[in-house]
């Protein structure tokens, strides 16, 4: 009896090990063809830079293609709903960042739940954005720039990448803190953005530093603050806008996510792989250089900030009564 026992419990164990085999098994495995980042921006971008520097170290350290896919459009939200209607099998990914998380506010009538129906997989990093005006302008500190503002309401002309972008967000949020009032200029997209802002049709905007650094470099724009907790390697002199308006603490952040139902397995792989990627000093270096800041995170992590950052913004959408375009 005790024999036969001791024979059933070996194998009610050797089924129970079984899903956890078949898991590992599963993990080891993948990826066994190419794998897709779709990004919901055009080539060139800080996002498809940052996809690109990610892409290759995966594909070199995994020995598996990870292949940057870019779909743009209707401000990010083509590519996911390509994802999420993507297999769930991990070799549709998403980069998810800012946008998505303002998206989900700003638009009434996506197809789609974004925090429902994205996974989160991993963090890659937090990009701080920089206040710059043409060189130009009188001010040379936050401080100089908020009391003409105060002393010139409705005269400053702030542009954006875009209504609703984070370009357009930051700008809003800084105008509720410091209690200025600036005229709102979108352009149409990074390019004319930045030419308004050069050719001084436009005397300030929130720029990511990936995006305007070189102009920095050049003295073609001032930049007055950064718009992060802390100063940023690539821009070491430049004080944090902060310190002039308290509790002004606004970045970016960029990320991974997957269709739901992906297997916990493959998204532990990846968060792993990635998490590897950012703590290597070559990488540190590149998205340091790039105006980033590398953030590791579990999925877990990633997921409790992806919902903060969502209901962050939806605050200010509301507040400031932003409607798409």
């Amino acid at each position: 009896m005790k024999a036969q026992r001791r024979r059933f419990l070996r194998l009610v164990a050797g089924a129970a090990a079984l899903p956890a085999a078949a898991r590992i098994a599963r993990a080891q495995a993948y990826p066994t063809r190419p794998v897709r980042l779709v990004i919901g921006f055009n080539a060139g971008g800080a996002p498809d830079v940052v996809a690109r520097l990610l892409c290759q170290w995966l594909s070199e350290r995994i020995g598996q293609n990870f292949l940057v896919e870019n779909r743009p459009g209707a401000g990010g939200n083509i590519a996911v709903e390509a994802v999420v209607r993507a297999p769930a099998d991990g070799y549709a990914l998403l980069q998810v960042g800012s946008p998505n998380f303002i998206n989900a506010s700003l638009y009434k009538d996506l197809k789609f739940n974004f925090l429902r129906d994205v996974a989160p997989v991993a963090s890659i990093g937090r990009n701080p954005f920089v206040m710059v005006v043409n060189p130009s302008f009188p001010a040379k500190t936050v401080a100089e720039f908020i009391a003409y503002a105060k002393a010139n309401p409705g005269q400053i002309n702030m542009t954006s990448t875009g209504t609703g972008n984070l370009t357009h967000v930051i700008g809003e949020l800084f105008k509720m803190m410091a209690g200025v009032d600036m005229l709102h200029v979108p352009g149409r997209g990074e390019m004319q953005a930045q030419s308004d802002l050069l050719a001084g049709r436009a005397q300030i905007m929130f720029d990511p530093i990936v995006s305007c650094l070189g102009y920095i470099k050049a003295g073609q724009l001032r930049a007055l603050g950064v718009t992060g907790a802390i100063p940023v390697p690539a821009l070491p002199d430049v004080p944090t806008v902060g310190e002039t308006v308290p509790g002004f603490d606004v970045t970016g952040a960029i990320g991974i996510g997957a269709p739901q139902d992906t297997p916990a397995d493959v998204t532990g792989f990846l968060n792993d792989k990635v998490n590897a990627a950012l703590v290597d000093p070559a990488i540190k270096m590149r998205l340091n250089d790039l105006g980033f800041v590398p953030t590791p995170m579990s999925a877990k992590e990633f997921g409790a900030f992806m919902a903060a950052e969502t209901e962050t913004w939806a605050k200010v959408i509301q507040a400031a009564n932003i409607k798409p375009e």
